[in-house]
């Protein structure tokens, strides 16, 4: 049997997820071909950027009760070298933000894009796996395990990075393996957060604490892939006074819950986008290291961005995958992925080296954003919510109907 609709996104993470809203909230006939996720203990920074467009789509008041405001950001040296920079904080209400963005568990966030998407009349879920992608000159299939056939004028892969949209696309990618392991946890403390975040450098990278409701943190900490194999298989009680050390006692005592996760550092960038009536979002397009809130932040504006340009395609009732609805999607997602990715890789090793140049100029760096306010605000914005080609769900304007 043989079905179909105007889009077909495959993925049912927040990316795929957020584009199959967006679109059933436009009035596209949309499917969305994902099955249930699996568990999913770790969290996510949405920056505000990101969560305006939650509140546009009418799934952030699902879910923020779950989330922990961002208000203060707190980088600080704790490489022992001789040249250190100095701490730095970022407060929000400097650019007259409440946040800079809020701390949510995926599986809060991904019941809330669950239960939006199922109360909308355009977008259609099938919960079963894609077992094949077949661009054609007009249209493209999905094959389903079912033995099913869906067809669509456009096909939004977001099935991450092992994407089988992008191979089918015959997207290559620029990947490169880095030499150092994230091990992502929560913990409780005794003593509160006050919405701060704080970041410390190490000579094995950031070791970053993210509030969460309560008193309660998420952790992402950097290191070698052998220590972060011996440390993760620590006893609860260890590991604890570890994070307490490395933490220097801010929070207090810490205890950490069950759920831990190992993830290799690499990064990896789609050569295109978006071809043959297919387009890239989230990890299918761009794999990047947990440093810096951005990841998921950038797969948020993928989905915004290609599902404003379908439904301004569909109002102005042209082709939704047409060749130059896909290098508009390129050319507007590519700067803004391509920065981030830099800014990230240039943090982290300069942390890593024992080059003293490169330790000065680090330093200067966060002496200047220490130093001078209007750079300070910029590099926030910036942060926040790039200057350029921003998706209109993230200015909080709805999609054309």
């Amino acid at each position: 049997m043989q079905h179909s609709a105007h889009v077909i996104v495959v993925g049912g993470g927040p990316a795929g997820l957020t584009a199959a809203v967006a679109l059933g909230l436009a009035g596209i006939e949309t499917v969305l071909v994902a099955p249930p996720a699996p568990p999913d203990a770790r969290t996510t920074v949405l920056l505000a950027s990101s969560v305006t467009a939650l509140e546009t789509l009418g799934v952030w008041d699902l879910c923020r009760a779950e989330a922990a405001p961002l208000r203060t950001l707190r980088l600080v040296d704790d490489t022992g070298r001789l040249l250190r920079a100095p701490e730095v904080k970022f407060d929000a209400g400097e650019i007259g933000l409440e946040a800079f963005g809020y701390n949510i568990a995926n599986r809060h966030l991904l019941a809330a894009l669950d239960a939006r998407a199922a109360a909308l009349p355009s977008l259609h879920r099938r919960s079963e796996t894609a077992t094949g992608v077949e661009p054609g000159d007009g249209a493209v299939s999905v094959m389903l395990a079912s033995g099913e056939s869906l067809t669509a004028r456009l096909v939004i892969g977001a099935d991450g990075r092992h994407s089988l949209c992008r191979r089918a696309a015959g997207i290559a990618t620029n990947k490169r393996n880095g030499t150092q392991t994230a091990l992502a946890l929560s913990f409780s403390h005794s003593r509160p957060h006050r919405d701060t975040s704080t970041e410390f450098h190490t000579p094995d990278g950031p070791f970053t604490t993210v509030p969460l409701p309560g008193n309660r943190s998420s952790l992402v900490w950097m290191m070698g892939p052998g220590a972060a194999k011996r440390t993760t298989a620590w006893p609860d009680a260890i590991l604890s006074m570890e994070i307490e050390r490395h933490s220097h006692s801010i929070l207090g005592k810490t205890t950490v819950e069950p759920e831990r996760g190992l993830f290799p550092l690499a990064t990896e960038t789609a050569e295109r986008f978006a071809a043959h009536r297919i387009a890239l979002v989230g990890e299918a397009a761009h794999v990047m290291p947990p440093i810096g809130a951005q990841g998921l932040n950038l797969g948020l504006r993928d989905a915004a961005q290609i599902a404003e340009l379908v439904a301004d395609a569909r109002a102005a009732g042209t082709d939704v995958g047409s060749d130059a609805l896909l290098t508009r999607y390129d050319a507007r997602r590519r700067p803004d992925v391509t920065t981030r990715m830099l800014a990230v890789d240039w943090l982290n090793r300069s942390l890593l080296t024992d080059f003293l140049p490169v330790q000065s100029l680090r330093g200067l760096g966060l002496y200047a954003l220490d130093r001078i306010g209007p750079l300070r605000r910029f590099v926030m914005r910036e942060g926040i919510t790039p200057s350029a080609a921003e998706p209109a769900l993230m200015r909080g304007e709805t999609l054309r109907h």
